[in-house]
């Protein structure tokens, strides 16, 4: 990446109709974190979210569409690259702009000359948890026009005393918003996986027009907390909402 100066692998899915009809062009998913999202060697603390199998199953039954799925691992700077602003709690941070760069300006236009993809934004999600989820949400409020589906996984809302809500609050004015947002979070554990702020979100982007069920899907997990195994049990539901159903 010339726009963080680093080098980091990136995890592809193909759809089992890539394989059968080399016509045909697919949406893309841009995940974040890849190592965690295939394999449980490579997968924090062991637990991968299955994407896989996720989207294997939804292929079998309909009830997501294919698509191509792209994984960009994180690297020792995460923290740095998935924050749109430098919280003085942590140093470095703040580089979510370079990040985003990365995503926008290098990865994507590789993937759309390397595979058959469908460009346009309203074929392109972008999704992730944690401070994964952060800098989804904000990517949907600077690069609406990349990415026309976004999903917050248990995001870090609280991240610099919460600033994302400003941002997105921001974006109402805006002449192109992201088509569909997907906002979720756990309400267990030692920090009840920031259901409070994660609601705030939901509420922002209601008053900045979005529409539950129609344009925003606006998720708790009861008894959930903040990891792996329970991103993995909503990733259907989450990508069933923002690709619609084959």
């Amino acid at each position: 990446s010339t726009a963080l100066g680093n080098t980091r692998g990136v995890w592809v899915y193909y759809p089992p109709t890539w394989l059968e009809n080399s016509r045909a062009k697919f949406p893309v998913v841009y995940m974040h974190d890849g190592q965690n999202l295939f394999d449980s060697k490579t997968a924090f603390g062991g637990v991968e979210w299955k994407v896989d199998e996720t989207m294997d199953a939804a292929a079998e039954d309909g009830s997501i569409r294919e698509a191509i799925v792209i994984g960009p691992e994180n690297t020792s700077q995460r923290i740095y690259e998935y924050t749109p602003t430098a919280d003085p709690a942590y140093s470095p941070s703040g580089g979510g702009d370079k990040y985003l760069k990365l995503l926008v300006d290098e990865l994507k236009p590789k993937v759309d000359a390397e595979l058959p993809t469908l460009p346009g934004r309203e074929h392109t999600v972008i999704i992730g948890s944690s401070l994964g989820g952060l800098i989804s949400s904000y990517a949907g409020a600077k690069q609406a026009t990349t990415f026309g589906m976004l999903g917050a996984m248990s995001p870090s809302t609280w991240w610099d005393s919460t600033a994302l809500l400003g941002l997105v609050l921001a974006s109402k004015d805006s002449t192109t918003k992201p088509l569909r947002v997907y906002v979720d979070s756990g309400d267990s554990g030692a920090s009840s996986d920031d259901v409070v702020n994660t609601k705030k979100l939901a509420d922002t982007y209601r008053t900045i027009g979005f529409v539950d069920d129609v344009s925003l899907r606006y998720v708790v997990q009861k008894g959930a907390s903040h990891n792996e195994t329970y991103w993995a049990q909503r990733l259907p539901g989450a990508l069933s909402f923002l690709l619609g159903p084959r």
